[in-house]
């Protein structure tokens, strides 16, 4: 079986890897635009505190996160299990969370015992003072770049092969690459992100995928070992979590820009305002990077993973949760393309 997998997010990785570990013969292509998501994801996981008014929503991203068991062993230090500070300045601000997860942890044990930490700011220095805190100890961090880039050299290592340029879907499921001209192929993945919907323009089908930019900083608090810290999730205002090698994330904003990944002085501006906000004890530190992605967002906000066709599958649509369900989402893709039922009931997912 030859399939050919457009895009080389961590969606695309993904799928190549689980394909690839079934002795299919696999083609990633990439075209290396500006502002793909994996990029500039911050790497939280932490799917039990979202999706209160979507099963379906919820069932993927829980699923997403689950799915990490079985990859943490190659992920190396791509994966930590850290768990994540729900914060907010008042305690009462926490109760609707809390009931929430007290709802949910029967069917979802990975989460841990939820509970009250008195002093979120003991558990992740730069933090206010005097904030309220409930303590998931289940969730983790990952890397997405790092997870992309060993899932995908994986697949490499088991022979998929990995071409640079623009695949073009042609009207009947076929894929030109460039001016190489036609790949073999049986199925397409289309993994593509926020561009999903043009490569399969040629389908005729009007997928409902645009991009939502979300700004990130990568801050460095020099001497401070931050690689164990917690994720802090406020109930308003940006995330923050730590990193290897003293670094601290913020972020992210959200906003409709179209396809310009540029990084902007207005978002900046926005993530430290708000970050330094929640955090004051970073206000010293330096700025090591700032990144732009732009999420792929489906109308409506469910993702899309589906058939079109025969010969083409698409899986697009994580929005901000595409490093929480990406490997588990190429991974369902790549069962689509096997002609196989996946483990999740994909239903909600289609068009």
């Amino acid at each position: 079986m030859r399939v050919v997998v457009i895009g080389n997010g961590i969606v695309g990785a993904a799928a190549a890897h689980h394909l690839s570990r079934r002795g299919v013969a696999v083609t990633v292509v990439d075209a290396g635009l500006a502002g793909q998501a994996t990029e500039a994801g911050a790497g939280i996981v932490c799917p039990w505190v979202d999706h209160e008014d979507d099963p379906a929503w919820y069932a993927l991203a829980r699923a997403g996160a689950l799915h990490y068991s079985g990859l943490a062993g190659l992920l190396g230090p791509g994966y930590a299990k850290v768990g994540a500070l729900l914060v907010a300045e008042e305690r009462a601000e926490l109760e609707p969370v809390r009931r929430l997860l007290a709802a949910r942890r029967a069917g979802a044990p990975e989460m841990g015992e939820v509970s009250e930490v008195a002093d979120p700011a003991a558990e992740f220095p730069p933090l206010a003072p005097g904030l309220a805190g409930l303590r998931v100890p289940g969730a983790a961090r990952v890397d997405g770049r790092v997870v992309r880039d060993t899932l995908m050299a994986a697949a490499v290592a088991a022979g998929v092969a990995f071409r640079h340029g623009n695949a073009v879907l042609l009207p009947d499921g076929g894929v030109l690459l460039d001016s190489a001209g036609p790949l073999p192929a049986d199925v397409v993945i289309v993994a593509a992100g926020a561009w999903t919907g043009q490569v399969c323009a040629p389908l005729g089908a009007d997928l409902p995928v645009v991009p939502r930019r979300g700004q990130i900083v990568h801050a460095v608090l020099a001497g401070t070992e931050t690689s164990g810290w917690p994720i802090v999730l406020p109930r308003r205002g940006p995330y923050l979590l730590g990193f290897p090698g003293s670094r601290v994330v913020m972020g992210a904003t959200r906003e409709d820009a179209g396809f310009d990944a540029r990084v902007t002085v207005a978002g900046l501006a926005e993530v430290l305002a708000s970050g330094v906000r929640l955090a004051p004890g970073l206000a010293g530190a330096s700025i090591a990077e700032t990144r732009s992605g732009l999420r792929p967002v489906v109308t409506g906000e469910r993702p899309l993973i589906a058939r079109i066709g025969q010969k083409v599958v698409v899986a697009t649509g994580l929005s901000a949760y595409g490093l929480t369900a990406g490997p588990y989402t190429g991974m369902l893709a790549a069962t689509l393309a096997l002609g196989e039922t996946p483990d999740l009931d994909l239903t909600p997912y289609g068009l």
